[in-house]
Protein backbone atom coordinates (compact mmCIF):
# COMPACT_ATOMS: atom_id res chain seq x y z
CA UNK A 1 0.00 0.00 0.00
CA UNK A 2 1.05 3.61 -0.54
CA UNK A 3 1.49 5.52 2.69
CA UNK A 4 2.62 8.82 4.16
CA UNK A 5 3.73 9.20 7.78
CA UNK A 6 1.80 10.82 10.54
CA UNK A 7 -0.90 11.25 13.04
CA UNK A 8 -1.92 14.92 13.27
CA UNK A 9 0.48 16.74 15.56
CA UNK A 10 -2.03 19.26 16.87
CA UNK A 11 -5.55 17.82 16.78
CA UNK A 12 -8.48 19.91 18.04
CA UNK A 13 -9.12 19.40 21.79
CA UNK A 14 -11.04 16.17 22.36
CA UNK A 15 -10.86 15.31 18.67
CA UNK A 16 -12.15 11.77 18.11
CA UNK A 17 -10.36 8.90 16.41
CA UNK A 18 -12.35 5.77 15.63
CA UNK A 19 -10.47 2.56 16.42
CA UNK A 20 -11.31 -0.70 14.64
CA UNK A 21 -10.47 -2.71 17.72
CA UNK A 22 -10.94 -6.12 16.10
CA UNK A 23 -8.05 -5.43 13.73
CA UNK A 24 -5.89 -4.04 16.55
CA UNK A 25 -5.96 -6.76 19.21
CA UNK A 26 -3.05 -8.78 17.81
CA UNK A 27 -0.91 -5.61 17.87
CA UNK A 28 -2.00 -4.69 21.38
CA UNK A 29 -1.24 -8.12 22.81
CA UNK A 30 2.53 -7.92 23.34
CA UNK A 31 3.16 -9.90 26.57
CA UNK A 32 5.91 -12.44 25.98
CA UNK A 33 3.64 -15.41 26.73
CA UNK A 34 0.45 -16.06 24.78
CA UNK A 35 -0.09 -19.86 24.59
CA UNK A 36 -0.88 -20.46 28.26
CA UNK A 37 -4.32 -18.84 28.24
CA UNK A 38 -3.45 -15.16 28.39
CA UNK A 39 -1.36 -12.83 30.57
CA UNK A 40 -4.39 -10.75 31.38
CA UNK A 41 -3.05 -8.34 34.00
CA UNK A 42 -0.05 -7.55 31.80
CA UNK A 43 -2.40 -6.99 28.87
CA UNK A 44 -4.65 -4.68 30.90
CA UNK A 45 -1.63 -2.57 31.92
CA UNK A 46 -0.49 -2.33 28.28
CA UNK A 47 -3.93 -1.17 27.16
CA UNK A 48 -3.90 1.49 29.86
CA UNK A 49 -0.49 2.74 28.66
CA UNK A 50 -1.81 2.85 25.07
CA UNK A 51 -4.81 4.95 26.10
CA UNK A 52 -2.75 7.34 28.22
CA UNK A 53 -0.47 8.25 25.31
CA UNK A 54 -3.42 9.37 23.21
CA UNK A 55 -5.08 11.15 26.12
CA UNK A 56 -1.88 13.12 26.74
CA UNK A 57 -2.00 14.25 23.09
CA UNK A 58 -5.62 15.34 23.44
CA UNK A 59 -6.96 12.58 21.18
CA UNK A 60 -10.19 10.86 22.20
CA UNK A 61 -10.40 7.22 21.13
CA UNK A 62 -13.68 5.39 20.51
CA UNK A 63 -13.29 1.62 20.13
CA UNK A 64 -15.52 -0.44 17.84
CA UNK A 65 -16.05 -4.20 18.06
CA UNK A 66 -17.95 -6.51 15.71
CA UNK A 67 -21.28 -7.31 17.32
CA UNK A 68 -22.56 -9.64 14.62
CA UNK A 69 -21.43 -11.88 11.77
CA UNK A 70 -23.64 -10.96 8.83
CA UNK A 71 -24.98 -13.71 6.57
CA UNK A 72 -23.08 -12.35 3.57
CA UNK A 73 -19.80 -12.90 5.45
CA UNK A 74 -20.60 -16.31 6.90
CA UNK A 75 -18.64 -18.15 4.20
CA UNK A 76 -15.55 -16.06 4.93
CA UNK A 77 -16.02 -16.57 8.70
CA UNK A 78 -16.07 -20.37 8.18
CA UNK A 79 -13.00 -20.22 5.95
CA UNK A 80 -11.08 -18.34 8.65
CA UNK A 81 -12.16 -20.81 11.31
CA UNK A 82 -10.75 -23.70 9.27
CA UNK A 83 -7.48 -21.82 8.78
CA UNK A 84 -7.32 -21.13 12.53
CA UNK A 85 -7.92 -24.83 13.24
CA UNK A 86 -4.89 -25.77 11.12
CA UNK A 87 -2.74 -23.11 12.82
CA UNK A 88 -3.72 -24.37 16.27
CA UNK A 89 -3.00 -27.99 15.32
CA UNK A 90 0.52 -26.99 14.22
CA UNK A 91 0.94 -25.03 17.45
CA UNK A 92 0.09 -28.02 19.66
CA UNK A 93 2.40 -30.25 17.66
CA UNK A 94 5.23 -27.79 18.33
CA UNK A 95 4.46 -27.60 22.06
CA UNK A 96 4.34 -31.40 22.41
CA UNK A 97 7.64 -31.76 20.54
CA UNK A 98 9.59 -28.94 22.18
CA UNK A 99 7.69 -28.33 25.45
CA UNK A 100 7.95 -24.58 24.97
CA UNK A 101 6.11 -21.74 23.34
CA UNK A 102 7.04 -21.15 19.67
CA UNK A 103 8.17 -17.84 18.24
CA UNK A 104 5.86 -14.98 17.31
CA UNK A 105 5.65 -16.29 13.74
CA UNK A 106 3.22 -18.94 15.04
CA UNK A 107 1.27 -16.45 17.19
CA UNK A 108 -2.38 -17.29 17.80
CA UNK A 109 -4.65 -14.95 19.77
CA UNK A 110 -5.35 -16.16 23.32
CA UNK A 111 -8.86 -17.58 23.50
CA UNK A 112 -11.61 -14.92 23.71
CA UNK A 113 -9.09 -12.06 23.52
CA UNK A 114 -11.36 -9.74 21.43
CA UNK A 115 -14.30 -10.35 23.79
CA UNK A 116 -12.36 -9.51 26.93
CA UNK A 117 -10.55 -6.59 25.26
CA UNK A 118 -13.95 -4.92 24.85
CA UNK A 119 -14.59 -5.12 28.60
CA UNK A 120 -11.00 -4.22 29.46
CA UNK A 121 -11.27 -0.94 27.57
CA UNK A 122 -14.62 -0.23 29.16
CA UNK A 123 -13.17 -0.88 32.62
CA UNK A 124 -10.46 1.66 31.77
CA UNK A 125 -13.10 4.33 31.17
CA UNK A 126 -13.10 4.19 27.37
CA UNK A 127 -16.10 4.50 25.09
CA UNK A 128 -16.60 1.13 23.44
CA UNK A 129 -19.20 0.34 20.81
CA UNK A 130 -20.43 -3.16 19.97
CA UNK A 131 -21.90 -2.86 16.50
CA UNK A 132 -25.22 -3.94 15.00
CA UNK A 133 -23.51 -4.54 11.65
CA UNK A 134 -19.97 -5.39 10.61
CA UNK A 135 -17.72 -2.98 12.49
CA UNK A 136 -15.84 -1.72 9.42
CA UNK A 137 -19.06 -0.30 7.91
CA UNK A 138 -20.13 1.46 11.11
CA UNK A 139 -16.62 2.83 11.72
CA UNK A 140 -16.32 4.17 8.16
CA UNK A 141 -19.83 5.67 8.26
CA UNK A 142 -19.24 7.42 11.57
CA UNK A 143 -15.87 8.73 10.44
CA UNK A 144 -17.45 10.24 7.34
CA UNK A 145 -20.42 11.81 9.12
CA UNK A 146 -18.59 13.27 12.13
CA UNK A 147 -15.38 14.61 10.60
CA UNK A 148 -13.11 12.39 12.68
CA UNK A 149 -9.33 12.74 12.69
CA UNK A 150 -9.23 9.29 11.18
CA UNK A 151 -9.62 5.57 11.64
CA UNK A 152 -6.94 3.53 13.38
CA UNK A 153 -6.85 -0.11 12.36
CA UNK A 154 -5.43 -2.66 9.93
CA UNK A 155 -8.10 -3.47 7.35
CA UNK A 156 -7.74 -2.68 3.66
CA UNK A 157 -11.49 -2.00 3.43
CA UNK A 158 -10.81 1.44 4.93
CA UNK A 159 -8.89 2.28 1.77
CA UNK A 160 -11.91 1.36 -0.33
CA UNK A 161 -14.57 3.22 1.67
CA UNK A 162 -14.69 6.91 0.78
CA UNK A 163 -14.34 8.10 4.37
CA UNK A 164 -11.93 9.92 6.69
CA UNK A 165 -8.16 9.14 6.70
CA UNK A 166 -7.00 5.64 7.59
CA UNK A 167 -4.04 5.15 9.96
CA UNK A 168 -2.09 1.93 10.43
CA UNK A 169 -1.94 0.25 13.87
CA UNK A 170 0.75 -2.10 12.53
CA UNK A 171 3.12 0.80 11.85
CA UNK A 172 2.26 2.84 14.93
CA UNK A 173 5.23 4.11 16.97
CA UNK A 174 3.54 4.79 20.26
CA UNK A 175 6.56 6.54 21.78
CA UNK A 176 6.42 9.22 19.05
CA UNK A 177 2.72 8.88 18.14
CA UNK A 178 3.65 8.47 14.48
CA UNK A 179 2.31 5.95 12.01
CA UNK A 180 1.49 5.53 8.32
CA UNK A 181 -1.55 7.17 6.79
CA UNK A 182 -2.73 5.19 3.78
CA UNK A 183 -3.69 7.43 0.89
CA UNK A 184 -6.52 6.46 -1.49
CA UNK A 185 -5.37 9.10 -3.96
CA UNK A 186 -1.77 7.83 -4.02
CA UNK A 187 -2.96 4.24 -4.35
CA UNK A 188 -5.17 5.11 -7.32
CA UNK A 189 -2.36 7.09 -8.93
CA UNK A 190 0.02 4.14 -8.58
CA UNK A 191 -2.58 1.75 -10.06
CA UNK A 192 -3.68 4.09 -12.85
CA UNK A 193 -7.36 4.07 -11.80
CA UNK A 194 -9.81 6.63 -10.39
CA UNK A 195 -11.26 6.75 -6.88
CA UNK A 196 -14.57 5.64 -8.37
CA UNK A 197 -12.90 2.42 -9.57
CA UNK A 198 -11.67 1.42 -6.08
CA UNK A 199 -14.78 -0.50 -4.92
CA UNK A 200 -14.88 -2.43 -8.23
CA UNK A 201 -11.14 -3.11 -7.91
CA UNK A 202 -11.68 -4.57 -4.41
CA UNK A 203 -14.56 -6.78 -5.58
CA UNK A 204 -12.63 -8.13 -8.55
CA UNK A 205 -9.73 -9.13 -6.30
CA UNK A 206 -12.11 -10.99 -3.99
CA UNK A 207 -13.61 -9.82 -0.73
CA UNK A 208 -16.12 -10.98 1.89
CA UNK A 209 -18.94 -10.85 -0.68
CA UNK A 210 -17.24 -11.98 -3.91
CA UNK A 211 -15.19 -15.18 -3.34
CA UNK A 212 -11.71 -15.37 -4.85
CA UNK A 213 -12.51 -18.87 -6.11
CA UNK A 214 -14.88 -17.41 -8.71
CA UNK A 215 -12.32 -14.97 -10.10
CA UNK A 216 -9.44 -17.18 -11.27
CA UNK A 217 -10.65 -17.18 -14.89
CA UNK A 218 -11.09 -13.42 -14.88
CA UNK A 219 -7.60 -12.91 -13.42
CA UNK A 220 -6.14 -15.10 -16.16
CA UNK A 221 -7.83 -12.97 -18.81
CA UNK A 222 -6.46 -9.80 -17.21
CA UNK A 223 -2.94 -11.25 -16.97
CA UNK A 224 -2.88 -12.18 -20.66
CA UNK A 225 -3.38 -8.56 -21.70
CA UNK A 226 -1.39 -6.95 -18.83
CA UNK A 227 1.70 -4.87 -19.63
CA UNK A 228 3.18 -6.22 -16.36
CA UNK A 229 2.88 -9.94 -17.22
CA UNK A 230 6.61 -10.41 -17.89
CA UNK A 231 7.89 -8.48 -14.86
CA UNK A 232 9.61 -10.03 -11.84
CA UNK A 233 6.70 -9.27 -9.50
CA UNK A 234 5.13 -12.15 -7.59
CA UNK A 235 1.84 -13.57 -8.86
CA UNK A 236 -0.38 -11.64 -6.44
CA UNK A 237 1.20 -8.32 -7.40
CA UNK A 238 0.84 -9.18 -11.09
CA UNK A 239 -2.86 -9.90 -10.53
CA UNK A 240 -3.33 -6.58 -8.70
CA UNK A 241 -1.71 -4.62 -11.53
CA UNK A 242 -3.47 -6.63 -14.25
CA UNK A 243 -6.93 -6.13 -12.73
CA UNK A 244 -6.24 -2.40 -12.27
CA UNK A 245 -5.10 -2.13 -15.88
CA UNK A 246 -8.24 -3.94 -17.10
CA UNK A 247 -10.78 -1.88 -15.17
CA UNK A 248 -9.02 1.44 -15.93
CA UNK A 249 -10.42 1.08 -19.44
CA UNK A 250 -13.98 0.43 -18.26
CA UNK A 251 -16.39 3.40 -18.11
CA UNK A 252 -17.93 3.89 -14.66
CA UNK A 253 -21.55 3.05 -15.45
CA UNK A 254 -24.35 0.62 -14.64
CA UNK A 255 -24.12 -0.92 -18.10
CA UNK A 256 -20.41 -1.64 -17.60
CA UNK A 257 -21.22 -3.47 -14.39
CA UNK A 258 -23.90 -5.50 -16.16
CA UNK A 259 -21.41 -6.62 -18.83
CA UNK A 260 -18.92 -7.64 -16.15
CA UNK A 261 -21.58 -9.65 -14.31
CA UNK A 262 -22.46 -11.49 -17.53
CA UNK A 263 -18.79 -12.25 -18.17
CA UNK A 264 -17.89 -13.56 -14.70
CA UNK A 265 -18.78 -17.11 -13.55
CA UNK A 266 -20.88 -15.94 -10.59
CA UNK A 267 -22.70 -19.27 -10.30
CA UNK A 268 -26.45 -18.76 -9.95
CA UNK A 269 -26.07 -15.43 -8.16
CA UNK A 270 -25.53 -12.70 -10.73
CA UNK A 271 -25.94 -10.02 -8.04
CA UNK A 272 -22.67 -10.81 -6.22
CA UNK A 273 -20.74 -7.99 -7.88
CA UNK A 274 -23.58 -5.53 -7.36
CA UNK A 275 -23.86 -6.48 -3.69
CA UNK A 276 -20.10 -6.24 -3.28
CA UNK A 277 -20.06 -2.70 -4.67
CA UNK A 278 -23.09 -1.70 -2.63
CA UNK A 279 -21.37 -2.87 0.57
CA UNK A 280 -18.86 -0.02 0.17
CA UNK A 281 -21.53 2.70 -0.10
CA UNK A 282 -21.82 4.75 3.08
CA UNK A 283 -24.97 6.69 4.08
CA UNK A 284 -25.64 9.55 1.67
CA UNK A 285 -23.22 8.30 -0.98
CA UNK A 286 -24.01 7.28 -4.56
CA UNK A 287 -22.11 5.24 -7.11
CA UNK A 288 -22.10 5.43 -10.91
CA UNK A 289 -22.01 1.61 -10.93
CA UNK A 290 -25.42 1.41 -9.27
CA UNK A 291 -28.70 3.04 -10.45
CA UNK A 292 -29.61 6.09 -8.31
CA UNK A 293 -32.95 4.62 -7.25
CA UNK A 294 -31.24 1.74 -5.41
CA UNK A 295 -28.36 3.56 -3.71
CA UNK A 296 -29.88 3.23 -0.28
CA UNK A 297 -27.18 2.36 2.22
CA UNK A 298 -27.15 -0.89 4.13
CA UNK A 299 -30.26 -1.43 6.21
CA UNK A 300 -29.67 -2.55 9.78
CA UNK A 301 -30.24 -6.29 9.74
CA UNK A 302 -31.50 -6.61 13.32
CA UNK A 303 -34.98 -5.12 13.49
CA UNK A 304 -37.62 -5.40 16.19
CA UNK A 305 -40.37 -6.59 13.86
CA UNK A 306 -38.36 -9.66 12.80
CA UNK A 307 -36.83 -10.36 16.22
CA UNK A 308 -37.53 -13.44 18.30
CA UNK A 309 -38.20 -11.20 21.31
CA UNK A 310 -41.40 -9.23 20.76
CA UNK A 311 -41.32 -7.33 24.06
CA UNK A 312 -40.29 -3.84 22.94
CA UNK A 313 -39.03 -2.72 26.34
CA UNK A 314 -36.84 -5.78 26.85
CA UNK A 315 -35.60 -5.70 23.24
CA UNK A 316 -34.67 -2.02 23.45
CA UNK A 317 -32.83 -2.48 26.74
CA UNK A 318 -30.89 -5.46 25.36
CA UNK A 319 -30.01 -3.45 22.25
CA UNK A 320 -28.76 -0.46 24.24
CA UNK A 321 -26.68 -2.67 26.52
CA UNK A 322 -25.28 -4.47 23.46
CA UNK A 323 -24.18 -1.24 21.76
CA UNK A 324 -22.62 0.07 24.98
CA UNK A 325 -20.76 -3.22 25.59
CA UNK A 326 -22.63 -3.84 28.82
CA UNK A 327 -24.04 -7.31 28.10
CA UNK A 328 -22.72 -10.36 26.28
CA UNK A 329 -24.47 -12.27 23.47
CA UNK A 330 -28.02 -11.84 24.78
CA UNK A 331 -29.06 -9.30 22.14
CA UNK A 332 -27.99 -11.63 19.34
CA UNK A 333 -30.12 -14.39 20.88
CA UNK A 334 -33.15 -12.14 21.41
CA UNK A 335 -32.93 -10.58 17.95
CA UNK A 336 -32.21 -13.45 15.59
CA UNK A 337 -31.50 -16.49 17.75
CA UNK A 338 -27.89 -16.91 16.60
CA UNK A 339 -24.60 -17.13 18.49
CA UNK A 340 -21.03 -17.72 17.33
CA UNK A 341 -17.92 -18.98 19.07
CA UNK A 342 -14.60 -18.90 17.27
CA UNK A 343 -11.55 -21.14 17.75
CA UNK A 344 -9.92 -21.75 21.11
CA UNK A 345 -6.45 -23.10 21.88
CA UNK A 346 -7.69 -26.68 22.16
CA UNK A 347 -5.81 -29.85 21.30
CA UNK A 348 -8.09 -31.78 18.94
CA UNK A 349 -6.05 -34.94 19.55
CA UNK A 350 -6.72 -34.90 23.30
CA UNK A 351 -9.95 -36.89 23.17
CA UNK A 352 -10.28 -37.02 26.97
CA UNK A 353 -11.28 -33.35 27.11
CA UNK A 354 -14.43 -32.52 25.07
CA UNK A 355 -14.51 -29.36 22.98
CA UNK A 356 -15.22 -26.34 25.17
CA UNK A 357 -18.26 -25.52 23.04
CA UNK A 358 -19.73 -28.91 24.00
CA UNK A 359 -18.71 -28.62 27.66
CA UNK A 360 -20.64 -25.39 28.07
CA UNK A 361 -23.61 -26.25 25.84
CA UNK A 362 -25.81 -27.52 28.73
CA UNK A 363 -25.28 -24.18 30.52
CA UNK A 364 -26.06 -22.27 27.31
CA UNK A 365 -29.27 -24.26 26.87
CA UNK A 366 -30.41 -23.10 30.31
CA UNK A 367 -29.43 -19.51 29.45
CA UNK A 368 -31.50 -19.71 26.24
CA UNK A 369 -34.46 -20.85 28.30
CA UNK A 370 -34.08 -17.84 30.62
CA UNK A 371 -34.00 -15.47 27.62
CA UNK A 372 -36.65 -16.95 25.34
CA UNK A 373 -40.34 -17.50 25.89
CA UNK A 374 -42.01 -20.73 24.79
CA UNK A 375 -44.59 -20.45 22.02
CA UNK A 376 -47.86 -22.23 21.58
CA UNK A 377 -47.70 -25.75 22.93
CA UNK A 378 -44.80 -24.84 25.21
CA UNK A 379 -42.08 -25.25 22.54
CA UNK A 380 -39.12 -22.88 22.69
CA UNK A 381 -37.63 -21.36 19.53
CA UNK A 382 -34.40 -23.14 18.58
CA UNK A 383 -31.11 -21.28 18.78
CA UNK A 384 -28.66 -21.48 15.86
CA UNK A 385 -25.14 -22.15 17.11
CA UNK A 386 -22.08 -21.57 14.93
CA UNK A 387 -19.46 -22.98 17.30
CA UNK A 388 -16.06 -24.48 16.58
CA UNK A 389 -15.13 -27.91 17.94
CA UNK A 390 -13.46 -31.03 16.59
CA UNK A 391 -15.85 -32.91 14.33
CA UNK A 392 -18.14 -29.97 13.53
CA UNK A 393 -18.00 -29.38 9.74
CA UNK A 394 -19.53 -25.88 10.06
CA UNK A 395 -21.64 -26.45 6.95
CA UNK A 396 -24.74 -25.19 8.75
CA UNK A 397 -25.65 -24.00 12.24
CA UNK A 398 -26.59 -26.54 14.88
CA UNK A 399 -30.17 -26.08 16.09
CA UNK A 400 -30.13 -26.15 19.89
CA UNK A 401 -33.15 -26.67 22.12
CA UNK A 402 -33.43 -24.40 25.21
CA UNK A 403 -33.75 -26.35 28.46
CA UNK A 404 -35.35 -24.96 31.62
CA UNK A 405 -33.00 -24.74 34.60
CA UNK A 406 -34.09 -25.99 38.03
CA UNK A 407 -34.77 -22.63 39.66
CA UNK A 408 -36.44 -22.83 43.08
CA UNK A 409 -39.94 -21.42 42.57
CA UNK A 410 -39.61 -21.46 38.77
CA UNK A 411 -37.66 -19.33 36.30
CA UNK A 412 -38.53 -15.60 36.59
CA UNK A 413 -39.33 -13.74 33.36
CA UNK A 414 -37.00 -11.09 31.93
CA UNK A 415 -39.11 -8.18 33.17
CA UNK A 416 -38.56 -9.43 36.71
CA UNK A 417 -34.86 -10.23 36.26
CA UNK A 418 -34.00 -7.06 34.36
CA UNK A 419 -36.39 -4.38 35.61
CA UNK A 420 -37.69 -5.23 39.09
CA UNK A 421 -35.96 -4.04 42.27
CA UNK A 422 -35.58 -5.25 45.82
CA UNK A 423 -33.75 -7.92 47.85
CA UNK A 424 -36.09 -10.71 46.75
CA UNK A 425 -35.35 -9.97 43.10
CA UNK A 426 -31.61 -9.89 43.80
CA UNK A 427 -31.94 -13.35 45.32
CA UNK A 428 -33.88 -14.54 42.23
CA UNK A 429 -31.17 -13.22 39.93
CA UNK A 430 -28.45 -15.05 41.86
CA UNK A 431 -30.36 -18.32 42.13
CA UNK A 432 -31.29 -18.27 38.42
CA UNK A 433 -27.63 -17.68 37.52
CA UNK A 434 -26.54 -20.61 39.69
CA UNK A 435 -29.24 -22.86 38.24
CA UNK A 436 -27.75 -22.38 34.77
CA UNK A 437 -24.69 -24.23 36.11
CA UNK A 438 -26.62 -26.77 38.25
CA UNK A 439 -25.52 -25.04 41.45
CA UNK A 440 -28.84 -23.72 42.78
CA UNK A 441 -28.34 -25.60 46.05
CA UNK A 442 -24.97 -23.96 46.78
CA UNK A 443 -26.18 -20.37 47.07
CA UNK A 444 -25.37 -19.81 50.75
CA UNK A 445 -21.76 -21.05 50.45
CA UNK A 446 -21.09 -19.06 47.29
CA UNK A 447 -22.49 -15.79 48.63
CA UNK A 448 -20.03 -16.04 51.53
CA UNK A 449 -17.11 -15.72 49.09
CA UNK A 450 -15.69 -12.65 47.36
CA UNK A 451 -17.52 -12.16 44.07
CA UNK A 452 -14.62 -13.02 41.70
CA UNK A 453 -13.84 -16.16 43.72
CA UNK A 454 -17.52 -17.14 43.79
CA UNK A 455 -17.73 -16.83 40.00
CA UNK A 456 -14.55 -18.87 39.60
CA UNK A 457 -15.91 -21.54 41.96
CA UNK A 458 -19.14 -21.75 39.93
CA UNK A 459 -17.15 -22.34 36.80
CA UNK A 460 -14.74 -24.83 38.36
CA UNK A 461 -17.50 -26.91 39.94
CA UNK A 462 -19.38 -26.99 36.66
CA UNK A 463 -16.22 -28.16 34.87
CA UNK A 464 -15.65 -30.94 37.39
CA UNK A 465 -19.21 -32.16 36.81
CA UNK A 466 -19.02 -32.00 33.02
CA UNK A 467 -15.50 -33.32 32.28
CA UNK A 468 -14.95 -36.80 33.69
CA UNK A 469 -11.23 -36.85 32.85
CA UNK A 470 -10.32 -34.01 35.20
CA UNK A 471 -8.17 -35.22 38.08
CA UNK A 472 -7.61 -34.14 41.65
CA UNK A 473 -4.26 -32.70 40.50
CA UNK A 474 -6.11 -30.54 37.92
CA UNK A 475 -8.51 -29.36 40.62
CA UNK A 476 -5.65 -28.53 42.99
CA UNK A 477 -3.92 -26.51 40.24
CA UNK A 478 -7.04 -24.44 39.56
CA UNK A 479 -7.63 -23.73 43.26
CA UNK A 480 -3.98 -22.80 43.78
CA UNK A 481 -4.27 -20.44 40.81
CA UNK A 482 -7.17 -18.42 42.24
CA UNK A 483 -5.61 -18.27 45.70
CA UNK A 484 -2.11 -17.30 44.60
CA UNK A 485 -3.23 -14.78 41.97
CA UNK A 486 -4.62 -12.44 44.64
CA UNK A 487 -2.24 -9.59 45.32
CA UNK A 488 0.10 -10.32 42.39
CA UNK A 489 0.82 -7.31 40.19
CA UNK A 490 1.19 -7.34 36.42
CA UNK A 491 4.94 -6.82 36.85
CA UNK A 492 5.25 -9.79 39.23
CA UNK A 493 3.35 -12.03 36.85
CA UNK A 494 5.43 -10.82 33.89
CA UNK A 495 8.58 -11.82 35.80
CA UNK A 496 7.38 -15.38 36.38
CA UNK A 497 9.63 -17.85 34.53
CA UNK A 498 8.54 -21.21 33.10
CA UNK A 499 11.07 -23.98 32.48
CA UNK A 500 8.67 -25.67 30.07
CA UNK A 501 5.10 -25.54 28.72
CA UNK A 502 2.67 -28.45 29.13
CA UNK A 503 0.24 -28.88 26.22
CA UNK A 504 -2.59 -30.25 28.37
CA UNK A 505 -2.36 -27.22 30.66
CA UNK A 506 -2.56 -24.98 27.60
CA UNK A 507 -5.76 -26.79 26.62
CA UNK A 508 -7.28 -26.57 30.12
CA UNK A 509 -6.41 -22.87 30.36
CA UNK A 510 -8.31 -22.19 27.15
CA UNK A 511 -11.30 -24.20 28.38
CA UNK A 512 -11.42 -22.19 31.61
CA UNK A 513 -11.12 -18.82 29.87
CA UNK A 514 -13.92 -19.73 27.45
CA UNK A 515 -15.97 -20.70 30.47
CA UNK A 516 -15.68 -17.13 31.71
CA UNK A 517 -17.56 -15.96 28.58
CA UNK A 518 -20.34 -18.40 29.52
CA UNK A 519 -20.46 -16.76 32.95
CA UNK A 520 -20.78 -13.38 31.22
CA UNK A 521 -23.68 -14.63 29.11
CA UNK A 522 -25.50 -16.06 32.13
CA UNK A 523 -24.84 -12.90 34.13
CA UNK A 524 -26.28 -10.75 31.32
CA UNK A 525 -29.34 -12.98 30.95
CA UNK A 526 -30.09 -13.06 34.70
CA UNK A 527 -29.97 -9.29 35.28
CA UNK A 528 -26.38 -8.98 36.51
CA UNK A 529 -26.23 -10.71 39.90
CA UNK A 530 -22.45 -10.16 39.55
CA UNK A 531 -20.63 -7.07 38.39
CA UNK A 532 -19.21 -7.91 34.98
CA UNK A 533 -15.74 -6.81 36.18
CA UNK A 534 -15.79 -9.61 38.77
CA UNK A 535 -16.00 -12.25 36.03
CA UNK A 536 -13.07 -11.01 33.94
CA UNK A 537 -9.91 -13.10 33.43
CA UNK A 538 -7.59 -10.51 34.98
CA UNK A 539 -9.53 -11.03 38.23
CA UNK A 540 -9.17 -14.83 38.31
CA UNK A 541 -6.67 -16.16 35.75
CA UNK A 542 -3.10 -15.89 34.56
CA UNK A 543 -1.73 -18.30 31.97
CA UNK A 544 1.83 -18.60 33.25
CA UNK A 545 0.72 -18.92 36.86
CA UNK A 546 -1.69 -21.70 35.93
CA UNK A 547 1.08 -23.51 34.03
CA UNK A 548 3.29 -23.29 37.11
CA UNK A 549 0.57 -24.58 39.46
CA UNK A 550 -0.45 -27.34 37.05
CA UNK A 551 3.10 -28.63 36.75
CA UNK A 552 3.70 -28.38 40.51
CA UNK A 553 0.48 -30.25 41.26
CA UNK A 554 1.14 -33.04 38.76
CA UNK A 555 4.66 -33.67 40.01
CA UNK A 556 3.35 -34.01 43.58
CA UNK A 557 4.87 -30.97 45.28
CA UNK A 558 3.82 -30.04 48.81
CA UNK A 559 0.64 -28.11 49.45
CA UNK A 560 2.64 -25.36 51.16
CA UNK A 561 4.63 -24.83 47.97
CA UNK A 562 1.54 -25.07 45.77
CA UNK A 563 -0.51 -22.58 47.80
CA UNK A 564 2.33 -20.16 48.63
CA UNK A 565 1.10 -19.83 52.23
CA UNK A 566 -2.61 -19.40 51.41
CA UNK A 567 -3.69 -22.51 53.33
CA UNK A 568 -6.12 -20.63 55.59
CA UNK A 569 -8.33 -19.30 52.78
CA UNK A 570 -12.07 -20.16 53.11
CA UNK A 571 -12.13 -21.58 49.60
CA UNK A 572 -9.89 -24.40 50.79
CA UNK A 573 -10.97 -27.24 53.04
CA UNK A 574 -7.58 -28.22 54.44
CA UNK A 575 -7.46 -31.79 55.66
CA UNK A 576 -4.23 -32.81 57.33
CA UNK A 577 -5.51 -36.37 57.73
CA UNK A 578 -5.42 -37.01 53.97
CA UNK A 579 -1.70 -36.39 53.59
CA UNK A 580 -2.06 -32.81 52.39
CA UNK A 581 -4.78 -32.94 49.78
CA UNK A 582 -7.20 -30.04 49.72
CA UNK A 583 -10.61 -29.80 48.15
CA UNK A 584 -12.67 -27.09 46.59
CA UNK A 585 -15.48 -26.07 48.97
CA UNK A 586 -18.27 -26.70 46.46
CA UNK A 587 -16.72 -29.90 45.18
CA UNK A 588 -16.81 -31.78 48.48
CA UNK A 589 -20.14 -33.44 47.82
CA UNK A 590 -18.91 -34.75 44.45
CA UNK A 591 -15.60 -35.98 45.79
CA UNK A 592 -17.10 -37.62 48.87
CA UNK A 593 -19.09 -39.93 46.61
CA UNK A 594 -16.19 -40.65 44.31
CA UNK A 595 -17.68 -38.11 41.89
CA UNK A 596 -15.86 -37.85 38.65
CA UNK A 597 -12.40 -37.42 40.11
CA UNK A 598 -9.97 -40.25 39.79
Amino acid sequence: MIGVPALPRAPPPGAPTRVDAMSCVRYWYTPEFWVCGGQWREYLALLEDFINVFMAAGIKLVFYFDGVVEDKKREEWIKRRWNNTKEIARLFQFIKTHRKQPGREMFVLPSALPTFTRYALKSLGQETVCTLQEADFEVAAYGLQHNCIGILGQDSDYLIYNTCPYFSIENLRLDRLVTVMYSREELCHALGISLTHLPLFACLLGNDVVPESLLEGFWHKCLVSSPHKNTSYNRRTKILLAVANYISKIPCSCSSLKRLEDMLPLRSDKTLLYRGLKSYLLPGQQSPWIPPNVTDFQVLPLQQQSAICQDKEIFQLAKEQHIQSENYSVFNILSNGVIECSNSLEDDYDTEIPGQSLIYRPARQHIYSVLLEPGKGGAYPLVKEWVVYFGNPLKQPELIQPVQPSVPGGTPNLKTLWLAKGPDVEKQRYSTFLACFHLQDEMEELQALEAPVAGFCCLLTYLMMQVSSLSLEDLNAFVALILCLKGKSAAQLAGLQLAEVDSRAVHLGAVLVRGLTTLLMANSACGFPFKMDDLMPWAVFDGKLFQEKYQQSHRGCSVEELLEGNVGDPVVDWDTQTGGDFTFLLGKEYMSTGGKLR
